[in-house]
């Protein structure tokens, strides 16, 4: 799926739109250099398939059953654009068409994303300033133009799961076993919020995540419940079932239905489950869930079968998330991949980039003009630039970015998981700048000759290595090796991952180039 920028003259501001010319923003799987553009391939080509079925970091994932297709989205928290939509046939390989939410709200958060009426909608709970809030927008197209946000004032809510009652009213669930009443529209709440499951087990401190489906004579509720505590079993999946929407609600007697249970496990704390029917009428639990050992890539989506009992519960039907799975029955398998490997020459703001903690003009700053991405500069350095981040899903890889600096900018390569987390290299005022564990570093500065450079990462199991070169000349090592196997949401907060970032901070411009990526064996 291309993109293009443009302007609405109904509505200040940058939009994205799909462009005419491409549906799906994905290609064939490439080659970098010398080695295989993305390693990580949920699908093994005979028949099986290995999770995370979408790696890297796609947390509270939901998804759609439209038809043969289905579509997926994820926590996209403070990047923008955000709620990108994944695309697939068979549960297992997943494509991006485009970005939903092209503006900055806050922080999007465990999404809804449901079709009524003909209509997509996508409900999302954000965190902004001093209040937590849920949006809705709304398309009659899956690739959009999506609608602009529409606040649908529920203060202290987060997390949204649709629903549609047995007399046809709808309904929208949150956090801590709540409901409201919506319009008919699905743009306004028509009542109060109203209390629908006991509070959580006393271990157990919030019930997050709701999602509600319905099947034969009973609506489910599939939830996450939540020990906060950042331990492998912090995170478990729960289900109750009712013949009514309204209540009264029967405890899964099977719960949880998912958890770690040993720390010695490869997936680690699971939660945010969706159930879905397979191509072939068999049924499947998709959830996030971490890799052990590999916090840094955050929350990846996994797929595990359920069976559904004589008495009308589901169980999974055992193994561990990571085990070597046969593939949903009847599906259709894409044969494209997304390849990260990009040379500016066309848009893939909203399907592969998105800045980190835009303001609300921030597009504005980036520019196609044929010779590459023009990224206006912002801020005074790499943790208040807003750069721009691109997720990754393999434990280790290589990447180069070629750029040229403008006036007083400097341009530069990082690891990124917040203002406060991050690693990377800039160029500017001559010097090459380098930055530590959320820190610049003014004794390790070197001096840097011309306008054009390149900067590439090295990535091996959380030991991290940066080379410059400046034009086309040899590659020097930064002095320094870093472990960022720190870098993650139970050490800094902020529910998020490492990101590849892109950066232009300062006064004046950088032209990026060229950016390569390529997977390396773990």
């Amino acid at each position: 799926m291309t993109a293009v920028l443009a302007l609405s003259p109904a509505r200040p501001g940058p939009v994205i739109q799909p462009s005419p010319a491409a549906r799906v923003g994905a290609e064939p799987a490439a080659r970098c250099g010398h080695g295989v553009e993305n390693q990580r391939q949920a699908d093994l080509g005979d028949g099986s398939f290995r999770n995370p079925v979408v790696p890297g970091d796609h947390p509270h994932p939901t998804i759609l059953k439209d038809g043969a297709d289905y579509y997926m989205t994820f926590s996209s928290f403070r990047s923008c654009p955000g709620a990108v939509i994944l695309h697939s046939r068979d549960l297992v390989n997943w494509v991006p068409l485009a970005a939903a939410l092209t503006r900055p709200i806050g922080s999007a958060r465990a999404m809804d994303l449901v079709k009524h009426g003909g209509r997509y909608f996508l409900y999302i709970p954000v965190h902004q300033r001093g209040r937590a809030a849920v949006y809705v927008i709304h398309a009659d197209e899956i690739h959009g133009p999506w609608s602009d946000p529409v606040d649908l004032g529920l203060d202290g809510c987060l997390d949204a799961g649709h629903a549609v009652g047995e007399d046809g009213t709808r309904h929208l669930f949150v956090d801590g076993g709540r409901r409201v009443r919506l319009a008919d529209d699905g743009l306004a709440t028509a009542g109060d919020l109203v209390p629908v499951h006991t509070p959580c087990p006393a271990e157990l401190h919030r019930c997050a995540g709701p999602k509600v489906l319905r099947r034969g004579e009973f609506f489910y509720s599939v939830s996450a419940r939540d020990a906060a505590d950042g331990s492998p079993a912090g995170h478990v999946v729960t289900v109750a079932r009712s013949r009514s929407l309204l209540g009264p609600w029967e405890t899964c007697p099977f719960n949880p239905i998912a958890r770690t249970e040993s720390p010695d496990e490869r997936r680690w704390a699971g939660g945010h489950a969706s159930l879905v029917e397979g191509p072939g009428g068999d049924w499947w639990m998709v959830y996030h869930g971490c890799e052990a050992g590999c916090r840094p890539l955050g929350r990846q989506v996994l797929l595990e079968p359920v069976e559904w009992t004589r008495d009308g519960w589901f169980r999974t039907r055992g193994g561990a998330p990571d085990r070597l799975q046969r593939k949903p029955r009847g599906g259709q398998p894409s044969p494209a991949r997304m390849a990260l490997s990009d040379d500016f020459t066309r848009n893939r703001l909203g399907v592969q980039w998105s800045f980190f903690d835009p303001a609300a003009d921030e597009l504005l700053r980036a520019r196609y003009d044929g010779g590459g991405l023009l990224l206006r500069g912002k801020g005074t350095t790499l943790p208040d630039c807003s750069p721009l981040t691109c997720l990754v899903g393999d434990r280790s890889y290589e990447a180069e970015l070629e750029f040229e600096v403008s006036g007083a900018a400097q341009g530069g390569l990082a690891l990124f998981h917040d203002a406060r987390g991050f690693v990377g290299v800039g160029v500017g005022d001559g010097r090459i700048h380098t930055y530590n564990y959320g820190k610049a570093h003014s004794w390790m500065q070197q001096p840097a000759v011309g306008r054009r450079h390149r900067l590439r990462v090295t990535y091996r199991k959380h030991l991290v290595t940066f080379h410059h070169a400046a034009g086309d000349g040899p590659w020097t090592r930064n002095p320094w090796l870093k472990d960022v196997s720190g870098l993650h949401q139970n050490v800094t907060g902020g529910l998020l991952s490492l990101r590849l970032a892109l950066f232009a901070a300062g006064s004046g411009a950088v032209r990026l180039r060229r950016f390569t990526y390529q997977g390396l064996d773990a």
